[in-house]
C-alpha cells in the first residue's frame, strides 16, 4: 500500500514519525511533500526508513492509496482545489482539519471520495495520541482498518461517528491544554511551599501520568478510583472537598463546552 503525507509538520510529521518508529509501516511505501523542499528533506533525515518525497501535492496523490492531510484548516480550499484532478476510485483521504467536514470536502473532491476525517491531539509527538476515526459510506472496512493501524501506532484510535466529533475536540482534541493547566497549577503550588520547580513539575506531572493509566487499566471508574484514595480525615479527602466547594467539575465542563461550541461555529453550525 501507498501512503502519502502532505504536510508534515508538528503533527502530520509527529503522525509520520509515529508510524515509522512503531515498525508497522513495514511493506508500506511512504510518500511525502511540503510546501517547501527543505521541511521534506529534513524530516527524512530523521526516519528510520526509506520516504519518497514528492514535488508538489497533485503528484503524491497520483501515487498514493491512502493520503493523509496535515495542512490548516485554513489551507484546505486551496489544497483541495490543487488535489481534485488527481482523484480517482480506491483512494481515501484521511483530513485532520479541524471545523471542515466530510461533506465540505466531497464538494471538491466528488460525492463518492473515500473520506476519514480525524481528530488527533498533541500528546502525538510523544506517542500517547487520542484519536477519533470518521469515516464515510465510501470507505471500506479494510481501508479503515488500514488507517486505524496508523493512528493506534501513535497511541490509540477509536472509531466514532462524525457528528461526535465536536465532542471528541472537547473531551481529547482540545484537553491536554487544560491538563497542562492541572499540572502547571500543582507544580507552582509545589514551589510556593519550597519544592525545586523541575522537582514540582516531574511530581505533578508523573502523577497525573500515573492516574491517567489507572483509569485505562481499571475496571472500576474514576468516581470509584477517587474514593478509594479518600480516607476520612486524611489529606487527600481534604484536597477533594475544597475542589468540590469550588465547583471543580463545573468548571471542567464549561470549559469542555467552550470547545465544542467554538467547534460546531468553525463548521458553521448551531451552539446548543
Amino acid at each position: 500500500m501507498k501512503i502519502g503525507f502532505i504536510g508534515t509538520g508538528n503533527m502530520g510529521g509527529a503522525i509520520l514519525r509515529g508510524y515509522v518508529n512503531s515498525g508497522k509501516s513495514g511493506g508500506n511505501s511512504l510518500y511525502i511533500c511540503n510546501r517547501t523542499r527543505e521541511r521534506s528533506d529534513r524530516i527524512v533525515s530523521e526516519l528510520s526508513g526509506p520516504v519518497t518525497v514528492c514535488q508538489d501535492a497533485r503528484e503524491l496523490v497520483r501515487a498514493c492509496d491512502i493520503v493523509i492531510i496535515g495542512v490548516k484548516p485554513q489551507g484546505m480550499e486551496e489544497l483541495l482545489k490543487e488535489i481534485a484532478p488527481e482523484v480517482s476510485e480506491g483512494k481515501v483521504f484521511v483530513s485532520m482539519a479541524a471545523g471542515v467536514s466530510i461533506a465540505a470536502i466531497k464538494k471538491y473532491l466528488g460525492e463518492k471520495t473515500g473520506i476519514i476525517r480525524i481528530m488527533p491531539n498533541t500528546p502525538a509527538m510523544v506517542g500517547k495520541a487520542m484519536t477519533s476515526l470518521s469515516p464515510c459510506e465510501y470507505v471500506s472496512e479494510s481501508e479503515l482498518e488500514a488507517v486505524k493501524v496508523i493512528f493506534d501506532s501513535i497511541g490509540r484510535a477509536e472509531v466514532v461517528p462524525e457528528h461526535m466529533i465536536d465532542c471528541v475536540i472537547g473531551v481529547s482534541g482540545s484537553s491536554p491544554a487544560y491538563t497542562y493547566m492541572y499540572i502547571d497549577a500543582l507544580a507552582k503550588a509545589a514551589e510556593a511551599r519550597g519544592m525545586e520547580a523541575e522537582a514540582a513539575r516531574i511530581f505533578a506531572a508523573q502523577s497525573v501520568l500515573g492516574a491517567a493509566e489507572m483509569v485505562l487499566q481499571s475496571s472500576e471508574s474514576p468516581e470509584q478510583l477517587r474514593i478509594n484514595v479518600c480516607s476520612p480525615g486524611g489529606t487527600t479527602i481534604e484536597a477533594v472537598n475544597s475542589l468540590i466547594d469550588n465547583d471543580f467539575e463545573k468548571i471542567v465542563r464549561e470549559a469542555f463546552e467552550a470547545a465544542v461550541n467554538r467547534s460546531i461555529e468553525m463548521t458553521g453550525g448551531t451552539k446548543k
